[in-house]
């Protein structure tokens, strides 16, 4: 079975094409400046990146342009469209809904179009990837794979915001979680490179990247996450405050006029390491001028890296104990100064990692970093969340 999986952002569309017999990426891409333009990057598994410079007016437009790269003699991996048996969409929000990956239909599509008032960035993209491929791809199974459906089993003292109660009832405003393909997929590869039943394990997930969250995932089941209502919510990110004291954002708009748009600017775009440092939202700059002495690069190490560490903590005290803790993502991959931080003065919860192995880690593959003795497995999972789609995608158009 040969799978297609889409991720629709607001002015791109990131594609990879899957043989599922073999596991194998058979090609992949990306299309940007969607709706500004257009250009398109196109790698045949094997072979040289392609690159144009294309209108793309719309996200139909784009796909079209995929599946003739996808099904071209020089730059193809198929002969037809027609060998494409499935294609499976990453949808950021599945609302209070749906709580499992779920087949694309009309009433699908015209729930998401719903709750877009809560999920305003990625809802749009999302609706326009799905319209696109059931208009040019209409006989072929449509799935979607929703990034908060992991988190659908969290009890409801833990997604109930502690705000009026009607405030959930009416507004669907609650604790909705997100990266959760990702988290869902880390787990299940540490409990196959362990050999232990991941029914047997209970886990700490943590996806590092300009986005981040935490994830507490015990038996298989994700139990606590740090994102909320929105990707705003839990740890200092790239340009993201994170959690931070609700009175603020009426602060600023009593004291300083800012509308509400303009506050939400300022926590999504211009906080997180970027406001804190006012250098760069990528953690290696930050990294780079804390090592040459730049006190407010250091001080947003040090807030990222303990903001981790109280969720970590926290989330061995919910599922009273711990036995594995997973680093994933842009960060948790390949900052291993960010790891050594975060697992410093650990040990008292079992958590010790390998110096050596920490600095000279092997990118790209499943790493081991636990220090001899340590009661805590720590690791590097490098996160697939396209080969988690392509898994419940055909999963479900088997059906």
């Amino acid at each position: 079975m040969k799978i297609l999986v889409l991720n629709a952002g607001s002015s791109s569309l990131k594609y990879q094409l899957f043989n599922m017999e073999d596991a194998k990426v058979l090609a992949k891409g990306l299309c940007e400046r969607i709706g500004a333009g257009g250009t398109v990057t196109h790698k045949k598994t094997g072979a040289e990146p392609f690159f144009e410079e294309i209108d793309l007016p719309d996200h139909g437009v784009a796909l079209g342009r995929v599946l003739n790269l996808l099904s071209s003699p020089e730059y193809g991996v198929i002969a037809s469209v027609d060998e494409i048996d499935a294609v499976g969409h990453r949808v950021a929000h599945g609302g209070e809904k749906f709580k499992e990956s779920s087949r694309i239909t009309e009433s699908v599509i015209a729930y998401l179009e719903t709750i877009v008032p809560i999920n305003p960035l990625h809802g749009p993209p999302a609706i326009a990837g799905m319209k696109a491929c059931l208009s040019l791809m209409p006989n072929v199974p449509q799935v979607a794979v929703f990034d908060t459906s992991f988190y659908s089993e969290i009890e409801d003292f833990r997604y109930v915001y502690p705000i009026p109660y009607e405030f959930y009832e009416n507004d669907q405003i609650r604790r909705y979680g997100f990266h959760g393909t990702s988290h869902r997929y880390v787990s299940h590869e540490l409990a196959r490179v362990l050999g232990k039943p991941i029914e047997e394990l209970k886990i700490i997930t943590c996806h590092l990247g300009n986005g981040s969250s935490i994830t507490a995932v015990d038996g298989g089941k994700a139990i606590d996450t740090s994102m909320g209502f929105t990707p705003q919510e839990g740890i200092a990110m790239g340009t993201r405050s994170g959690s931070i004291d609700p009175t603020v954002v009426t602060y600023l708009m009593k004291t300083k006029g800012y509308t509400a748009q303009e506050v939400e600017d300022i926590l999504n775009k211009k906080s997180g390491l970027l406001g804190i440092s006012g250098l760069s939202n990528d953690c290696r700059n930050i990294t780079e001028a804390a090592n040459n002495g730049n006190a407010r690069a250091e001080l947003a190490l040090k807030i990222l890296t303990n903001g981790i560490k109280k969720h970590i903590g926290a989330y061995a005290a919910e599922m009273n104990g711990l036995d594995a803790l997973v680093f994933t993502a842009g960060i948790g991959e390949n900052q291993w100064n960010v790891r050594a931080r975060v697992c410093e003065g650990m040990s008292f919860l079992g958590i010790e990692i390998d110096e050596e192995k920490n600095l000279n880690f092997e990118r790209g593959v499943p790493f081991e970093l636990t220090k001899e003795g340590a009661k805590v497995a720590t690791w590097i999972i490098p996160t697939d969340e396209e080969y988690m789609i392509a898994i419940d995608t055909q999963r479900l158009a088997s059906k």
